[in-house]
């Protein structure tokens, strides 16, 4: 397989049964968690994982704290420190700060408030810094090839907030604003050509500092956030960005619409999900690494991570979520489902480009774990021409 990304999601299904038990204690529990992974992108990880988890005593979880160390065999040893704090209505406060022996690190802050002020607005901040040391880059294009891909060293800076206002239950106006900045790229942890020698004229080699603005229109009517299943989601949005870098055209938009929709059946044992994506971008020299990219978890899941890169972007993917067990474990009620998928796209450089013969189809099959209603578990492999890919993760692709 050319990426295989399968990492402790069933030992966090696994580990996720006795949480829920310690919750109804309203008590401290700690669950010591092996973690391995595996991924053609960014190395072989062997550690632990220990969280702890504090709950009220209601039995809600009112704090998870889960420090972790590894060891990868691209960029050393690693240790990180997640905190989570939760509260009734949504509200999540998150912290993580993570430090690797080579060159990579991570620091977050977030909070989120979907019910703010007796649920007329929600409310969001966030402020990020990253260096990842394993990012791939192909070029920019729907024709790109495999023998070119080449590694650097994203060095991040970001800063968002997000303000809306219900227009009733179901629909939501927001306003929201970022910081990014961009450090020139660097080079990478892997032996990979250097992506700034072999793409030297690429936009935003040499950095950019981006201020951008955004209005949101979002029409949600499933029945969760985090495990629906029946319901259609819309977001649209349009975005005015300012690089502040040297020798940049400063100006350019972007522009997207993605619709989800759900059909189940009567009894809900199997639902359909079809979604639909489009993005474009208006304007010149716009760093690639602002650029659409199909790739990844969510996305043409039979490629590694922003596999294609370009302006624009059309994708469309449809999964039927299989359910296949019901469970007692531990005291809670897990839901297993299997997924076939098909996903497809393309990216490419103006909509009068857009050819059928450009778009990339991976199909594949998922495997869900799910305690409800706010906690799922994934590993989903999808097959390419590139061999494939194995993604694994604590949400829904969709």
């Amino acid at each position: 397989m050319r990426s295989l990304a399968v990492s402790a999601a069933l030992l966090l299904l696994w580990g996720l049964c006795p949480i829920a038990l310690s919750c109804a204690r309203a008590d401290v529990r700690l669950f010591p968690i092996p973690a391995v992974s595996s991924s053609k992108n960014d190395g072989n990880d062997v550690g632990m994982i220990v969280p702890a988890l504090i709950t009220g005593p209601d039995g809600d979880l009112k704090y998870l704290v889960a420090p972790m160390v590894v060891y990868n065999s691209i960029v050393g040893t690693r240790g990180t420190v997640n905190l989570f704090r939760y509260e009734p209505g949504g509200k999540e406060l998150r912290g993580i700060a993570s430090w690797t022996e080579r060159i990579e690190r991570k620091f977050l802050l977030s909070y989120v408030d979907p019910g703010f002020s007796n649920g007329r607005y929600s409310i969001g901040f966030s402020a990020m810094h990253f260096k990842n040391a394993t990012v791939r880059f192909f070029g920019l294009g729907p024709t790109t090839i495999e023998g070119n891909e080449s590694n650097y060293t994203a060095s991040e800076t970001r800063l968002n907030w997000k303000f809306g206002v219900y227009a009733n239950e179901v629909t939501q106006i927001a306003v929201s604003q970022r910081l990014l900045h961009m450090q020139s790229i660097q080079q990478g942890a892997t032996e990979l050509p250097f992506s700034g020698d072999i793409f030297p004229d690429a936009p935003g080699v040499g950095g950019a500092t981006v201020l951008g603005q955004r209005i949101s229109f979002h029409y949600d009517t499933r029945n969760n956030l985090v495990t629906p299943t029946d319901g259609m989601a819309v977001t649209a949005y349009a975005e005015l960005n300012y690089n502040f870098h040297r020798g940049a055209d400063p100006l350019y938009s972007r522009y997207g619409l993605e619709i989800k929709k759900m059909f189940a059946s009567e009894s809900k044992r199997a639902i359909l999900v079809i979604r639909g994506d489009l993005q474009a971008t208006l304007g010149s020299d716009v760093p690639f690494y602002e650029q659409s990219s199909l790739g990844g978890q969510n996305n043409l899941r039979g490629f590694g991570v922003d596999r294609y890169i370009d302006k624009q972007l059309i994708a469309f993917s449809i999964e039927e979520r299989i359910h296949i067990l019901r469970t007692r474990l531990a005291g809670v009620i897990a839901d297993f489902e299997i997924a076939p998928f098909i996903d497809t796209g393309q990216v490419f450089n103006s909509f009068k480009n857009v050819s059928f013969k450009d778009y990339r189809i991976t199909p594949g099959v998922g495997f869900r774990g799910i305690i409800r209603p706010n906690v799922v578990g994934r590993i989903d492999y999808g097959f390419s021409k590139e061999g494939g890919a194995i993604f694994a993760g604590l949400d829904f692709p969709y």
